[in-house]
């Protein structure tokens, strides 16, 4: 979304000229007296890129610095742009970062004069080419003779002229070269003292040509004072390394050179001014060299250095408090000096660029608040507001309920908006007068694809939407003043894409009179250029001229032929751009474009109207820029040319005739034209150069002497304005007064333009169609298909009757009066009894899903029904109820708080004496997961089931989701419970992963279980000092496993690939050593195998229970490795219980005494017991789990084992409360281990 403003500016201009070619840029620095002004630090790039491309566009948007690139790289002014008024009548765009077609899209919009970034605050600091026009950034500029050998210097430093030309006085010491002359007139005769005339002087900046930057300010407001800061930047060291400033007290005929006031070895990168005390200066020394600020008090007189420990990116001064600034480092935090710059305290950090605002005066209670977008997470941000010195975190405020998208926080006005994405999709929402937050409605099936906030001139939204239906074209919608509901306006509105990405939107509002706009529409494949009158009720094709600039007849008859304008902003904000109106001139307007069947970029000329758009003629056949001079009583047009120049044409008389006059004795290239429009000095400055090797060139230009006296009551005479005849425009007939075309006097800067104003009758185009109502060709207002007139959700919600709209409301700012019968407001009517019909839930967010812990709003809609009689009833779904006697209670929404994770059903009830209706939401309330253990076998017998567990931390109650992954499978089984049975149909290796999922958070573990036809084990056990050194962490169990098998596999000679030894997580330290047949064994000789195992598994018994398997496991630290049992399942190639061991313990508790006995008698080695001899004395057999265990329950004596009823009824138990390992907090295993089955 982005906003356009026209504002007013205190001037900062930045000019980039670059070396061999000399390739000419500028940069502008601009500074404004909004509550938004911000100063943004400008990234530059090398011009000997640009060649022979076309300028860089200035861009101006809500949430990103400004910047120049080349365009390749460039971002694009977001149209619908009126020029964006500098100080000096110099004009600046809009911008719009490259990336921030991820967030809000809100260029700056027109309050008072102010010019506005791209942030909807003023913008500041804005780069712009050295170059006069994109032709003149294509020419190579050749070395040209500059004048100097004529010129003598006076002491003054100011040439006075006598003659046309020059005139050679005494020089000054400083030995700066100076012209001055009268300007001549396009008849070519000397001008006399009552003939119009130019008065001009030059003054070189002297020994700064090899600087290839500069930075004019000129203060405005009747000062003489004018600010110039060159610098040397260097492009390939990224940095600045020489700067001069430079200060002219008398409008910029002398300059002195103020480095010895700076410092002589501080190098300046930035210079700004405080808008709303021009006197009060801060620059900013470049932080390669030194991180300082240098302030002033007298307008550049004298400065006083700062140090600071922060890289300032861009700044923001308060709207009334002159000392108050925000600054914003180059690291995302966010300072605040309440004593203009002398010292800074940090507000925040992970602060969004540009996503950070001062108070507005009048919304917010305090007047040092600052509302701030603040990253969380990718893509994800919280709107904050809190003090600038007092942002602690106990009193930041998150005034959005939930997070907002990155680059998407626009405070503006009486707005504030922001942006949610999700599951692809995007709404907006809107806060009104610092109101809660509420969805921005366009009509039911418009679906937005992408939104861009063109204005909120006058307490509306004008927003660009692409519907779902459009590619390349927007349609234009507009907003009732809370900027909650939206009609459209105009289909089809031409866009297009800047280098950078931006979007660019043919829209255009004319300055001066209330609700005239111009548009770019696409109709049948061709672009055409519509004008409204009444705020976009109905839109009119531009009636084309009748003659040509020669006077020819053009023959262009509507609508098969009409006039065509370019309505982009200007590439350089020292130039007036394709098209330009002004506020103290109504009805006249001045263009590029052509006539025709469309829009074209050829054969263009200019063109100007002094009717409002009624009518209009032929000025130039060539591209110019135009100026107003005089509070709009003169007009400057200077040719929009490649190569250097030396003339320009005024005229006094509506743009009827134009006289020709030299600036220049010699051709110069023009770089930007500075001018104070509210100012009766009538000084002009053009800067730029004479040649590839010549110094800076700063010409003054004093047009008094075009008028030879004020403005008297008998210069002026009265024009009405009209719409082809009909006088009632915007509800009004409007008479303003305008100086009589071809007198040579002055305007006051006081005089009012309107004569008279008196209203109309309404008519049906002094309303705009409701929402969810649509224009029909007769030009009235019927329902859309999908809206239904008669719900009363929004009406009789607050009082026994309400406002029934008619289909129409007023076009806002709109002055008609309604006759007696009054047919199109709304009709006030009784509330009737009716049952609640169309009962909605949802979360604020539109979301099903929430954190635990986390504060969820519900909303409540009803679309039919006697809201104030109806009770509502919200049953949460974890015992909690609420109720509300009425509809309207629930406006803010209903917030809980929800304390454990589970899926909850949550049912909203509505009821009154007519009925009841009924909604219900399932909303998952979640925790993330924190970790994830894969409980396997493992090693597992082909073609037999074995069960897989994944034990969850912290646990969860039916909202995860688990995948499983086998294999090479391509598709996994997915569960909602954390485990599954599964059976391996080939031998090997195989790798094993489970995804549990929760919400958007997602953690996985993998094991690798080995299947064999058969294999034999043995649990093993080690040396106390084994305890102590064991972190119980996967890659120390992996590391210990494998030397144990390397120590088995010497000792025994048995090759290491029939081994595995897996240790258990857990206290004591306990594994599992795993014998596997060769591989190469055939299953026709699979006995001879299993007995060679049954061989193996009795070296490995005598080995171990002689102690000859240890490894040294620190210095003087050996660990012995013993056999503790082995497996009670036989040696046999099938086990219907493999990862059973519930049923195995079953089985074995009712054979325990006969299993007893033989070991006994006849010392057998059976699975999983074994009997252990130590100093000669017998021990009772203990069991030993295989899983892990904890430190208080890491043995279990036979004689302790519970009895086969007891037991089976502890298994009947866990099975009934879901025992699946999944709710676990830790792995433990009572009674038999978990047997590895063979």
């Amino acid at each position: 979304m982005g906003l356009r403003s026209i504002v007013r500016f205190s001037l900062l201009a930045f000019a980039l000229l670059d070396s061999l070619p000399r390739k000419f840029g500028a940069q502008a620095e601009v500074s404004s007296p909004r509550s938004s002004d911000i100063f943004t630090r400008l990234d530059v790039s090398a011009l000997e890129e640009l060649g022979a491309r076309k300028p860089t566009q200035v861009i101006v948007d809500n949430g990103a610095k400004v910047f120049t690139a080349p365009a390749s790289e460039a971002a694009v002014a977001l149209k619908p742009k009126p020029r964006k008024k500098v100080g000096n009548d110099a004009l600046i765009g809009n911008k719009t970062a490259p990336d921030c077609h991820n967030g809000l899209k809100m260029p700056g919009e027109k309050k008072d004069d102010i010019s506005e970034d791209r942030h909807g605050r003023p913008a500041t600091n804005v780069m712009l080419e050295n170059a006069f026009s994109e032709l003149k950034m294509r020419a190579k500029r050749n070395a040209r003779t500059t004048y100097t050998d004529t010129v003598d210097r006076s002491s003054s430093g100011e040439a006075r002229s006598k003659e046309r030309f020059v005139e050679t006085v005494q020089g000054v010491s400083n030995s700066r070269p100076e012209y001055r002359r009268a300007g001549e007139e396009s008849r070519g005769s000397n001008p006399r003292q009552s003939e119009p005339h130019l008065d001009t002087s030059t003054f070189a900046l002297s020994g700064d040509s090899a600087h290839n930057q500069a930075m004019v300010h000129w203060s405005g407001h009747n000062s003489s004072v004018i600010l110039i800061l060159t610098k040397l930047y260097d492009f390939n060291l990224g940095a600045v390394t020489e700067s001069s400033l430079w200060r002219s007290f008398d409008y910029g005929s002398t300059y002195s050179k103020l480095n010895d006031k700076v410092g002589s070895r501080t190098v300046l990168s930035y210079l700004y001014v405080c808008p709303t005390n021009k006197q009060k200066i801060m620059m900013l020394s470049d932080p390669e060299v030194e991180s300082a600020v240098l302030i002033s008090s007298d307008e550049g007189a004298s400065f006083e250095k700062h140090p600071i420990n922060f890289n300032i990116l861009s700044l923001l001064f308060h709207p009334a408090q002159e000392n108050w600034i925000l600054a914003y480092s180059h690291d995302s935090k966010l300072y605040s000096s309440m004593d203009f710059g002398k010292k800074w305290q940090l507000i925040h950090d992970n602060v969004m660029p540009g996503r950070f605002y001062w108070a507005v005066m009048g919304l917010d209670r305090e007047s040092d608040v600052v509302h701030i977008e603040t990253r969380i997470a990718k893509g994800r941000a919280q709107y904050v507001k809190c003090r600038a010195q007092r942002c602690t975190e106990g009193s930041r405020l998150n005034l959005f309920p939930g997070h907002v998208d990155t680059n998407s926080l626009v405070v503006q006005d009486e707005y504030v908006f922001t942006q949610v994405t999700k599951s692809g999709r995007a709404s907006y929402f809107v806060s009104y007068m610092r109101e809660s937050f509420k969805r921005m409605k366009l009509p039911k099936y418009c679906l937005p694809k992408d939104m861009h906030i063109i204005s909120t001139d006058e307490k509306q939204v004008f927003a660009a939407v692409q519907e779902w239906n459009q590619n390349n074209t927007y349609s234009l919608y507009i907003s009732d003043s809370p900027g909650v509901y939206f009609t459209l306006s105009l289909e089809n509105l031409r866009t297009s894409r800047g280098p950078g990405g931006n979007l660019l939107v043919d829209f255009y509002k004319v300055e001066g009179i209330n609700g005239m706009y111009l548009a770019n529409k696409l109709l049948d494949s061709h672009v055409k250029t519509f004008i409204t009158y009444n705020k976009g009720q109905t839109w009119a094709l531009l009636p084309a001229p009748a003659t040509d600039v020669a006077g020819n007849n053009l023959h262009c008859i509507l609508p098969f032929c009409s006039l065509h304008l370019h309505l982009e902003m200007s590439e350089n904000p020292y130039t007036s751009g394709p098209i330009t109106s002004k506020k103290p001139v109504p009805g006249i307007i001045v263009a590029t474009g052509n006539t025709g069947t469309a829009l074209s970029s050829t054969n263009l000329g200019m063109f100007i109207t002094s009717d409002a758009g009624n009518s209009w003629r032929q000025i130039f056949d060539e591209e110019h820029n135009v100026w107003f001079l005089d509070n709009g009583g003169a007009l400057l047009a200077v040719l929009h040319a490649a190569t250097p120049i030396r003339h320009l044409w005024i005229s006094l008389d509506e743009g009827k005739k134009w006289d020709r006059h030299s600036f220049s004795l010699a051709p110069l290239y023009v770089d930007g034209v500075l001018m104070e429009p509210e100012s009766d000095n009538h000084i002009i400055t053009f800067f730029g150069h004479f040649s590839q090797r010549s110094e800076w060139q700063l010409i003054k230009i004093d047009y008094k002497g075009l008028f030879n006296r004020r403005c008297m009551d008998g210069d002026y005479q009265k024009w009405h304005l009209h719409n082809k005849g009909e006088l009632c425009v915007m509800g009004e007939k409007q008479i303003f007064m305008k100086r009589r075309p071809g007198n040579r006097c002055m305007l006051a800067q006081d005089y009012s333009r309107i004569y008279s104003s008196d209203p109309c009758l309404c008519t049906a185009y002094d309303f705009e169609c409701d929402y969810g109502w649509e224009r029909q060709a007769d030009g009235k207002c019927s329902p859309a298909f999908w809206f239904n007139p008669n719900g009363a959700t929004k009406s009789c919600s607050t009082s026994q009757s309400f406002l029934n709209s008619t289909g129409y409301r007023k076009v806002l700012s709109n002055n008609c009066k309604e006759g007696g019968r009054n047919v199109y407001s709304p009709k006030r009517q009784a509330c009737r009894p009716r049952p609640p019909r169309g009962l909605r839930l949802s979360t604020s967010q539109a979301e099903l899903s929430a954190a635990v812990g986390s504060n969820v709003t519900f909303m409540v809609y009803l679309d039919e029904g006697d809201s104030l009689r109806t009770s509502i009833q919200l049953d949460f779904g974890d015992g909690i109820k609420i109720t509300y006697s009425n509809l309207s209670r629930t406006d803010d929404g209903i917030n809980h708080i929800y304390r454990s994770t589970g899926i909850y059903r949550v049912t909203a009830s509505a009821e009154n004496n007519q009925g009841s209706d009924s909604s219900t939401l399932f909303l998952h309330i979640t925790s993330p997961v924190e970790r994830v253990y894969l409980s396997t076998p493992t090693v597992a017998v082909r073609g037999k089931e074995v069960n897989l567990t994944a034990v969850v931390w912290p646990s969860h109650i039916r909202t995860l989701t688990f995948f499983w992954w086998f294999e090479n499978s391509s598709e996994p089984i997915i569960t909602l419970e954390g485990s599954v049975s599964y059976t391996f149909q080939r031998e090997g290796i195989n790798k094993v992963t489970v995804q549990v999922a929760s919400g958007s958070n997602i953690m996985q573990d993998s094991k690798v279980i080995t299947v064999k036809e058969f294999f034999r084990s043995l649990l093993l056990s080690f040396s106390l000092a084994l305890d102590e050194h064991n972190p119980d962490i996967p890659e120390w169990r992996e590391d210990i496993g494998r030397v144990v098998r390397t120590a088995l596999s010497q000792v025994s000679g048995v090759p290491e690939k029939q081994l595995l030894v897996s240790l258990y997580p857990g206290l004591p330290s306990t594994a599992e050593l795993f014998i596997l047949p060769d591989e190469h064994t055939s299953r026709e000789h699979k006995s001879g195998s299993e007995g060679a195992l049954e061989t193996l598994s009795d070296i490995f018994v005598t080995a171990l229970n002689q102690g000859l398997i240890q490894f040294e496991l620190k210095a003087d630290i050996n660990i012995n490795v013993y056999m503790i049992q082995q497996t009670l399942a036989p040696l046999v190639d099938s086990n219907s219980i493999h990862g059973g061991s519930a049923t195995l313990m079953l089985l074995t508790v009712v054979f325990v005494g006969l299993a007893a006995f033989f070991i006994y008698k006849f010392k057998r080695k059976m699975p999983w017991i074994h009997v252990e001899a130590e100093d000669r004395h017998e021990k009772e057999p203990e069991v030993i789990s295989t899983v892990g265990q904890n430190d208080n329950m890491s043995k279990v004596k036979l004689s302790e084992f519970p009895s086969p009823k007891e037991l089976m009824e502890k298994e009947l138990e866990a099975r009934s409360r879901g025992g699946s390992g999944r709710n676990m907090e830790r792995i433990v295993t009572r009674g038999f281990p978990n047997c590895t089955n063979v």
